[in-house]
């Protein structure tokens, strides 16, 4: 009976220590990244990045997303509803991690509708569409070239002359290396004021975005 009380009692302080060294080292991570957005800030936001909303605003919710994720075309409304309802409060600021097979020439087209100033329309209309040109996740570029023709004003020809610039190519390279740095390795990725939001879910990231509101 003695040994089976020892026993219950390594069990739980083992539990014990393993809570305790989880809690230390998110506070470790969430520190570093802070120190980071201080010493580094240009890591979260690059000056090709495309940001919206208020470019002052008291909180950066940066987001690393994948056009071909599944997660980040379900959690885009929630963002946005987010942001609508702290009108002024929120800047979102939108960096690459193609981590999808050819998800980096889907970043290109979304890029170079950029250059038209239709990021936006291309972006919603990739994710409402993501179904159809995302097969057992890799990319089908016929096909979104195709769905991407329906945005009004669009010149493809222009789409297809940008894929080819240098330009481009440097963003993705640049937003991959810092994705790398700040250890997001998953898509969507989020960082508020510089915190990471180490616990995925809605819920976890409205108190984040709450708690430096």
């Amino acid at each position: 009976m003695q040994n089976k009380k020892l026993v219950l009692m390594s069990l739980v302080s083992l539990f014990l220590i393993f809570l305790g060294s989880a809690y230390i080292y998110k506070n470790n991570q969430s520190e570093k990244f802070e120190n980071m957005l201080k010493t580094q800030s240009s890591i979260f936001q690059r000056e090709h990045s495309f940001v919206i909303g208020n470019s002052n605003a008291k909180v950066q919710l940066v987001e690393f997303f994948d056009p071909a994720c599944e997660t980040c075309a379900q959690f885009h409304p929630y963002v946005k509803e987010i942001m609508k309802q702290n009108e002024g409060k929120i800047k979102l600021v939108l960096r690459y991690a193609p981590f999808h097979k050819n998800s980096n020439y889907a970043v290109m087209m979304l890029e170079a509708a950029r250059e038209q100033g239709l990021f936006m329309e291309a972006l919603e209309l990739m994710f409402e569409t993501q179904e159809y040109w995302v097969v057992h996740h890799e990319v089908n570029l016929k096909v979104l070239r195709e769905i991407l023709k329906t945005i009004k004003n669009i010149d493809m020809g222009k789409i297809e002359q940008y894929m080819n610039s240098e330009k481009v190519n440097q963003i993705i390279k640049q937003d991959l290396e810092d994705a790398k740095k700040l250890e997001a390795n998953k898509t969507p990725s989020y960082f508020v004021n510089g915190k990471p939001l180490q616990e995925f879910g809605l819920e976890n990231l409205k108190r984040l975005i709450n708690s430096e509101l």
